[in-house]
């Protein structure tokens, strides 16, 4: 019964190893921003009533 809950507790470590791995070992500076738009683009028109 020991041993089953070693290995339980083993693997829970395991997962939170992993999951804390993949959400806070990233980029030192975090995401970069993102693109600005081309300076040629138009807005686009959403107004329906013309």
């Amino acid at each position: 019964m020991g041993l089953i809950l070693l290995e339980a507790l083993l693997a829970l470590v395991v997962l939170v190893a992993i999951v804390w791995w993949t959400m806070f070992s990233g980029r030192k500076g975090g995401e970069p921003p993102p693109a600005p738009p081309p300076p040629d683009s138009e807005p686009e028109d959403t107004d329906t009533k013309k």
